[in-house]
Formats: C-alpha cells, sequence, structure tokens
C-alpha cells in the first residue's frame, strides 16, 4: 500500500524507539507525577501533536532543509533549547500547587501542559531529521505516492506513541499517588525534572546535526 514495506518491522521498531526515554517522556512523566493522570494524558497528547507537524514536515520534503541547512538547523536548535531551559526555569519556580483549581486558573493551567508538551516536541529539531532518516528506510524507492506513504507511517508511529506515552503518564500519577507525598514532594518532582530539562537545553544547545 502506497509502496510501503515491512509494516510489521517499522510498528516494532517504533515501539522501541517510543519507549526509550527522552525529553518528551520526562516532561510527561513529571508532568504526571506533580499533577496526576488529566495532566499528565495532556502533556502526552501535546507531545503527539508537535510530532504530527514533523510528520507532515517530512511528508512535504521540508524536514530536508534542516538537514541541509546549517542556518535553519541552528534556528530552530536554539530555539528548542531556549524553550526547554524556560520549562526548567518555570519548573523550578513553581509552587505547590497540583494544578486543579478552580475556574480559568485551571482551564489555563491545563492549557499550558498541553502546550508546552507541544512545543516542547515541535522545537527539537532532531525528531525531524529522525524521521527524515527513519520512514524512508520502509517505503519502496520507485513508489509514486512517497509523500503519502511518509504520512501514513507518520501517524501510525505517532499514535503507537500516543499510547506508549498515556501509559508513561499513568505509571508516573499512580506512582505518585502511592507515595502520598503532598505538596512538598511534588514541588521536588518538578525540581528535578526543571534540572533534567536545563540539562537538556544546553546540550540541544551544543548538538551537532549528526
Amino acid at each position: 500500500m502506497f509502496g510501503i514495506h515491512d509494516l510489521a518491522l517499522f510498528i516494532l521498531s517504533g515501539l522501541l524507539l517510543n519507549i526509550t526515554p527522552g525529553q518528551d517522556v520526562a516532561y510527561i512523566v513529571s508532568t504526571g507525577a506533580a499533577r496526576g493522570w488529566k495532566a499528565g494524558a495532556l502533556a502526552a497528547l501535546g507531545v503527539s501533536t508537535g510530532c504530527l507537524v514533523h510528520v507532515s514536515a517530512a511528508a512535504l520534503g521540508l524536514s530536508a532543509i534542516l538537514a541541509t541547512s546549517v542556518t535553519a538547523f541552528t534556528v530552530v536548535k536554539f530555539a528548542g533549547a531556549a524553550y526547554l531551559v524556560w520549562i526548567g526555569i518555570a519548573m523550578w519556580r513553581e509552587n505547590n500547587g497540583n494544578g486543579r483549581g478552580d475556574g480559568a486558573k485551571a482551564q489555563k493551567s491545563m492549557r499550558s501542559v498541553y502546550s508546552k508538551g507541544f512545543l516542547t516536541n515541535a522545537l527539537n529539531p532532531k525528531v525531524a531529521l529522525f524521521f527524515l532518516a527513519f520512514l524512508p528506510q520502509f517505503v519502496a524507492a520507485d513508489s509514486a505516492q512517497k509523500p503519502l506513504a511518509l504520512l501514513v507511517l507518520g501517524v501510525i508511529f505517532t499514535v503507537n506513541g500516543t499510547f506508549v506515552n498515556l501509559a508513561y503518564a499513568f505509571a508516573a500519577a499512580r506512582a505518585a499517588a502511592l507515595f502520598n507525598g503532598g505538596g512538598r514532594y511534588k514541588t521536588w518532582i518538578k525540581r528535578a525534572a526543571g534540572t533534567v530539562f536545563l540539562g537538556m537545553g544546553v546540550r540541544l544547545a551544543m548538538a551537532d546535526r549528526i
């Protein structure tokens, strides 16, 4: 279909890649542990939406620009690094609240959780290059529908990844509930996650394209 081959191998490889911890998983787990299952699920959905941006870019050939243009890659890289650092600082500055207040404040907090998940993924040029390198391996070289094949594979990868990330969010929320540490415990979760994000931001800023 559309020149796609070895679909079972693609799904298996994708699942193995999805369960490998990275900055997306770090954000989802820290959010689920500190704010509960609902917030963790929103974080996972935000990450998936960001992933679809890269999938669309790969299908349209836009990701090739990041692979060939030093300037484009550098701009996106530093934007992503700055955002990770900003998230890390924000996590350190957050109070003991769990994001479950009433009214507009709680709704705004949940929107922020989703948008942070989206930008954490969408501003990572490494994800764009990953799709550009990974997806074409499962599309026939002579396929007349390569963009559509890449899009289908990307959506499959993202859907499977969403289920994995939701499982991470659920596990993190349940584990935190078992400890029942209260606000002080949740504050330290946020600060630990904030430190991780600061480190990932610096690492991304120093990263090469390969």
